[in-house]
């Protein structure tokens, strides 16, 4: 099975997390966010970092709670001019062990893959879910656009209730 390369890589062993946890500050290089400004389809990331908390949970198991922050450039999906936004987003993700079984249907958990989770996937993938798809500046609406209104439909009965008045 061929292994799949992370743009912003930052593997945390979840042996060593100790019983209270670990505060892990990571931030992307500015080859890390070009690769992963291609990936997400954006102009450009111009900082990409975020404060990750680790904590054993449920026998084996990782969670990670925290904050990703992210400068980014868009594109408005009304103007389409680039503009550049500054972004907060929580994250929280959990891990179960292998050895823990296969999380039910109902529980949105990931399984830990060789002892690790990578930190700077879980920002990548958080970032790449909260991102607006529909991206616009502060203030655009679509104000310009003009509706029609729609053409008064006609009935096949409106000939047949005039003869019945005659």
């Amino acid at each position: 099975m061929k292994q799949v390369v992370n743009e912003f890589s930052r593997p945390l062993i979840v042996d060593r997390v100790p019983a209270l946890g670990s505060h892990e500050r990571i931030a992307a290089d500015e080859k890390e966010c070009t690769a992963l400004a291609k990936r997400l389809g954006l102009p450009r990331i111009h900082a990409l970092g975020g404060l990750l908390k680790a904590e054993p949970w449920r026998g084996g198991g990782l969670k990670i709670t925290g904050t990703l922050n992210a400068r980014v450039d868009q594109v408005s999906v009304i103007s389409l001019e680039t503009f550049t936004s500054d972004l907060e987003f929580a994250v929280e993700r959990y891990f179960l062990s292998p050895r823990a079984g296969k999380p039910g249907d109902e529980e949105d958990v990931d399984i830990i893959e060789n002892g690790s989770v990578d930190l700077g996937e879980i920002l990548a993938e958080t970032m790449a879910l909260e991102l607006d798809p529909y991206p616009r500046k502060a203030g655009e609406a679509f104000n310009d656009i003009e509706e029609q209104p729609e053409p008064a439909k006609v009935s096949p009965f409106t000939a047949l209730s005039k003869l019945r008045r005659s």
